[in-house]
C-alpha cells in the first residue's frame, strides 16, 4: 500500500500510515474529500479496498453540518475517535481520554486484586505489582496530555483508592496519603506524569528534524485563538514542568543529564533500606 500510494502521500502530519490504518487530513472539508476519494480509487485499482463503513470523519474546532461523501456514500461523522487506546477529541479536550485510562486501570486492578488485597502478601510486593501492572495502564498516552489540575486530581483519587484498598485501610483509620505511599513505595501519579512528559519531550527534541513528532511539535496552525482564557497546550505544560525541575530546554539535548533531571523515583517502602 505504501508503494502504490507514494505519489498520493502528503508530508506529515497531513497523511500518516499506521500498521493497518490511514490518517488523512487537510485544512478544509473539500480537500479532505478529494484526497480520500483519490486514495479509495487507487486502492480499488490495485485490488485493495477502503472500508467506508469503518472510516470516520472528524472535524476539528467549531463544528459544521454535514460530512464528506465517498462514492456517493456519506462517511460517519464523529466528535471522538479512539485509536490504540487513546481518545482524540474534536476540540483537543483530553477528559475523555483520561476517563478511558482510569476505566482501563480499574479493569487491570480488578485482575490482580487476588494479590493486591491479600493480607498475607507483603506490602512491598503489592507496591511492585501496582507499579508494574496497574500504573502503566493509567499512564498510557499521558506523555502527550496537556493535563489540567482536574485531570491530575482524578488520577490521584483513583490511585489512592486502589492503594488504600490494597492495604485494607479506609479514611476512618486516619492514615495520610503520604504514609500510604511510603508503606507501599509508590510515588504520586502526578510526579510520574511529569516524568513521562519530560522524557518524551527529550526524545522529541533529540529526534530528527523531519520526524513526525518534531513536525507535530513545531507546527503552527493558521488563525487566532478564541477570546477568553485559552486552553492549555502541551508546550505550555512542558514549560511549567521545566520550571518545576529547575532546568532549561537546552538540558534536554544531553540524554543522561535530562534523564536524571526528569526522574521521579518511587520512595523506598517502609521497613526497607534504599539501594
Amino acid at each position: 500500500m505504501d508503494t502504490i500510494t507514494a505519489d498520493l502521500q502528503l508530508p506529515h502530519p497531513w497523511s500518516l500510515l499506521f500498521a493497518d490504518d490511514i490518517f488523512l487530513a487537510s485544512k478544509d472539508r473539500e480537500e479532505t474529500q478529494t484526497t480520500t476519494q483519490l486514495w479509495k480509487t487507487r486502492l480499488d485499482e490495485n485490488g485493495m479496498r477502503l472500508n467506508t463503513k469503518k472510516t470516520e470523519y472528524l472535524e476539528g474546532g467549531p463544528q459544521t453540518d454535514g460530512t464528506i461523501i465517498i462514492d456517493n456514500e456519506e462517511l460517519k461523522k464523529t466528535k471522538e475517535f479512539r485509536y490504540l487506546g487513546s481518545v482524540i477529541s474534536y476540540d483537543g479536550n483530553i477528559t475523555s481520554d483520561v476517563r478511558a485510562r482510569i476505566n482501563a486501570a480499574w479493569l487491570k486492578w480488578q485482575q490482580v486484586t487476588g494479590v493486591l488485597c491479600d493480607r498475607r502478601m507483603p506490602d512491598r510486593l503489592k507496591g511492585k505489582i501496582y507499579k508494574a501492572v496497574v500504573r502503566p495502564v493509567a499512564l498510557y498516552g499521558s506523555a502527550c496530555w496537556p493535563a489540567l489540575t482536574t485531570h491530575e486530581q482524578a488520577l490521584n483519587t483513583m490511585e489512592m483508592r486502589m492503594l488504600r484498598w490494597s492495604l485494607g485501610i479506609t479514611r476512618r483509620d486516619r492514615v495520610t496519603n503520604k504514609d500510604i505511599r511510603k508503606q507501599l513505595g509508590v510515588a504520586p501519579i502526578k510526579e510520574k506524569m511529569l516524568e513521562s512528559r519530560l522524557r518524551w519531550y527529550g526524545h522529541v527534541i533529540r529526534s530528527d528534524e523531519n520526524s513526525v513528532a518534531k513536525t507535530a511539535m513545531m507546527i503552527d496552525p493558521e488563525g487566532c485563538r478564541p477570546r477568553g482564557r485559552p486552553k492549555k497546550r502541551w508546550m505550555d505544560k512542558i514549560k511549567e514542568d521545566i520550571k518545576t525541575i529547575n532546568a532549561s530546554p537546552e538540558d534536554a539535548l544531553d540524554r543522561t543529564k535530562w534523564r536524571n533531571l526528569c526522574r521521579r523515583a518511587d520512595p523506598a517502602p517502609s521497613g526497607t533500606t534504599p539501594g
